[in-house]
């Protein structure tokens, strides 16, 4: 008769080995400070996203959405800004700092245009688009 295989752990290795700490893994303050101090970049750009949202979402003055909307994608171009300068930002930190500042940057400057040309009376007059809209099937008024 053969030996019984001991039973394999299912517990995690105490020590992870071959793999590197993501690139934001230390807070960007150290660890004497409270963690929400720790953590000010991503509460500060998450404390001006959300301050947008209520904007967009109470606002009951006409273009209301439009001010929340701007706010809301300042908060994301802040974050690329922060995640460019600062050496570390803690939890704001998701890829690498190039990645990270790409995808923010694209989103904020998105949000932030398609604010100004919403429609009705757009703040920022853009010619072509009537043009793409033509193309598209839009009548021209």
């Amino acid at each position: 008769m053969s030996e019984p295989r001991p039973a394999r752990s299912r517990r995690r290795p105490v020590k992870t080995t071959g793999t590197l700490p993501p690139e934001g893994s230390r807070a960007a303050l150290g660890s004497g400070h409270a963690l929400p101090v720790r953590q000010w970049p991503i509460t500060l750009v998450l404390s001006v996203v959300g301050a947008g949202l209520a904007v967009t979402w109470f606002a009951d003055f006409k273009d209301g959405f439009r001010y929340g909307l701007l706010i809301l994608g300042c908060g994301v171009l802040l974050g690329a800004v922060l995640r460019l300068v600062l050496p570390e930002v803690g939890m704001l930190a998701v890829r690498s700092r190039f990645t990270d500042v790409i995808v923010m940057g694209f989103l904020g400057a998105s949000i932030v245009l398609l604010t100004l040309v919403a429609q009705p009376n757009p703040w920022l007059e853009m010619p072509w688009l009537d043009n793409v809209g033509q193309l598209i099937g839009r009548p021209k008024h």
